[in-house]
């Protein structure tokens, strides 16, 4: 059924004419369906017959030739397919903005589940927990063993200086948003520490950027299959400890009590028996792929550090009444509950 809200996002007439020339089939009627809104790219469900699609577009309004770019999505996506690399299928791209007002790109739906704020009865045991885990880090070294040469993926980021320029980056954007919020005590020693941490990036790989549990679709039964890693928006060639920095700061405990944590990664795989440690986590992972974890602390404190800047750029829109969620207000005292957290991780590797 065609829900109400995507005036203005697809055209179904225009849509359906589109596809019935690249996409023969019976002539059955396209139903549309709008998965989320957000500040992500835009996600649709497409069903015509018994064919099932994901067509994703950027939101409505102006937008940077550079920002929500689903064509960069797009080859991606396409550039893994067969390198081993858990993606859905991509069936075509169009840049022409007759189309649906925007360029948009079309892949298979993967028919299964996310993980977001509870686990299907299917998976919801110890043994399947455990799975899950596994598979988690297995997906990911997988992809960081791709050679993205081969894959066409040269062009996709420059493969050198890359956390030196995400330490300008996200400082910058520091800088900028606690002109708008309030003082942060120890943020700024946390910066200095990873400038001093900083360390010498291992080969570069393709790096997913918002690698976590709610980023990838399981099969609906036991046992624990991780089907397609999902948002590649972000995807560039860099360090690939940044990606499993990013997952770790999603797993497990984070030093404040199980009922304060915001529901989702962290409650789930701190309470339920099964999952595999954060220390575990990173075990399998250095034996997947040979990589070395002496540096790891810093990639965990610079993951940490980067949610923080996140998270207060939203507490920034809470102060001047933007905020799309009412939650945002909680980041007055979650943000400064990073920085503790951090400097525990900088304590703990001796720094």
């Amino acid at each position: 059924m065609t829900t109400p809200d995507i005036s203005g996002l697809i055209d179904i007439a225009r849509l359906t004419e589109y596809l019935a020339e690249r996409l023969p089939g019976d002539g059955s009627p396209l139903h549309v369906e709008r998965h989320q809104a957000g500040y992500s790219n835009e996600t649709f469900y497409i069903a015509r017959g018994d064919r099932r699609w994901v067509l994703r577009r950027p939101p409505r309004g102006v937008f940077l030739p550079t920002a929500h770019d689903v064509l960069r999505e797009y080859r991606v996506i396409s550039g893994l397919q067969g390198t081993g690399a858990r993606v859905p299928r991509t069936l075509l791209a169009c840049d022409d903005p007759s189309v649906i007002d925007a360029p948009f790109y079309l892949m298979e739906r993967v028919e299964g589940v996310v993980v977001r704020e509870e686990i299907p009865a299917p998976l919801d045991t110890p043994t399947e927990r455990r799975g899950i885990s596994e598979e988690m880090i297995d997906a990911l070294a997988e992809l960081h063993a791709v050679d993205y040469v081969a894959a066409g993926l040269e062009s996709l980021g420059r493969p050198h200086g890359y956390l030196e320029r995400q330490l300008r980056r996200w400082s910058g954007q520091l800088d900028l948003t606690l002109q708008k919020t309030r003082p942060l005590p120890g943020i700024e020693m946390v910066e200095s520490w990873l400038r001093d941490h900083l360390p010498e990036s291992g080969a570069p790989t393709i790096v997913h950027g918002d690698f976590k549990l709610d980023n990838v679709i399981w099969a609906a039964e036991a046992p624990a299959r991780l089907l397609a890693i999902l948002d590649w928006e972000m995807a560039t060639i860099g360090d690939p400890l940044a990606d499993l920095g990013w997952l770790i700061v999603y797993w497990g405990p984070t030093g404040e009590p199980v009922e304060e944590m915001m529901a989702g990664n962290n409650q789930l795989t701190s309470v339920l028996s099964g999952f595999l440690s954060p220390e575990e986590m990173v075990a399998r992972y250095e034996g997947r792929t040979g990589r070395s974890m002496t540096s790891f602390p810093f990639y965990l404190c610079f993951s940490v550090w980067k949610l923080a800047i996140i998270l207060e750029g939203l507490y920034a829109h809470y102060l001047d009444g933007t905020a799309s969620n009412p939650l945002a207000a909680e980041f007055a005292w979650r943000v400064p509950r990073l920085v503790t957290r951090m400097r525990g991780i900088m304590a703990d590797a001796g720094g």
